[in-house]
C-alpha cells in the first residue's frame, strides 16, 4: 500500500501543479500523513534545480503549518482521548513526568528528529501532548524543518543524481549529526 502511495507521489512531481501538492504533503506529513514530502521534493529539485530552493522554502512552510496541525492534536485531541486511559491506569505521574521532560528536553528532541527522516508527526504530536511553549516549537520548527529541506535541495541543485542517491541512502545520518552539532552548540551557549 505504501509503495503505490509513494509512486503516486512521484507522478505527482511531474505536473504543473506540483508546487502546490508539495506544500499539502508536506503539511499533511507533519500532523497525519505516512509519506514524507521528500518524495516529491527530490524529483522536482533534479527536474528544475534552479527552482530547487523555491521548492525547499514551499516544503518547509508547508510542514511548518502541519506542524502546528499536529501540535494542535496533541494538545487538544490527545489529552481528552487519553487522559480517561491515563486516569483508568493511574499514570497521571507518569504522564506529568513525560510533560516536564518534554519541556526541559523539547527544544533538542525538536531540532534532532526534526531533521532525521523520523516522521515529524510524532513530534509534533508529543509536543502539543506536553503543552511545550507553541511559539518556541514553531521557531525550531521552522529552523529543522528547514534546514532539512534547504540541505537536500542545495544537494540535489548542486550535484544532481549522485545527490539523490547520498541522500535517500544516507541522509538521516548526516542530519542527525548535524542535529548533535546544533544542540551540542546551545548546550555550550547556555552553560558557558
Amino acid at each position: 500500500m505504501l509503495r503505490g502511495l509513494y509512486d503516486r507521489l512521484l507522478g505527482l512531481s511531474a505536473r504543473p501543479t506540483a508546487p502546490v501538492w508539495l506544500f499539502f504533503v508536506a503539511m499533511a506529513e507533519a500532523s497525519v500523513f505516512p509519506l514524507p514530502p521528500d518524495a516529491l521534493l527530490i524529483p522536482m529539485a533534479l527536474a528544475k534545480p534552479r527552482r530547487a530552493l523555491v521548492f525547499a522554502l514551499i516544503a518547509t512552510l508547508g510542514s511548518v503549518l502541519g506542524g502546528a496541525i499536529g501540535y494542535g492534536i496533541g494538545y487538544a485531541l490527545l489529552a481528552k482521548l487519553a487522559q480517561p486511559i491515563i486516569n483508568f491506569y493511574h499514570y497521571g505521574a507518569a504522564f506529568t513526568a513525560f510533560q516536564h521532560k518534554f519541556a526541559e528536553y523539547g527544544a533538542a528532541i525538536i531540532l534532532i528528529k526534526g531533521l532525521t527522516p523520523i516522521p515529524y508527526k510524532i513530534v509534533t504530536i508529543a509536543a502539543g501532548a506536553a503543552k511545550f511553549n507553541f511559539w518556541a516549537f514553531m521557531g525550531l520548527s521552522f529552523i529543522t524543518r528547514g534546514g532539512r529541506f534547504f540541505l537536500e535541495a542545495l544537494l540535489l541543485r548542486f550535484f544532481g543524481e549522485p545527490a539523490r542517491d547520498f541522500i535517500e541512502q544516507r541522509l538521516g545520518l548526516v542530519a542527525g549529526l548535524a542535529a548533535v552539532l546544533l544542540v551540542t552548540g546551545f548546550v555550550i551557549l547556555k552553560f558557558s
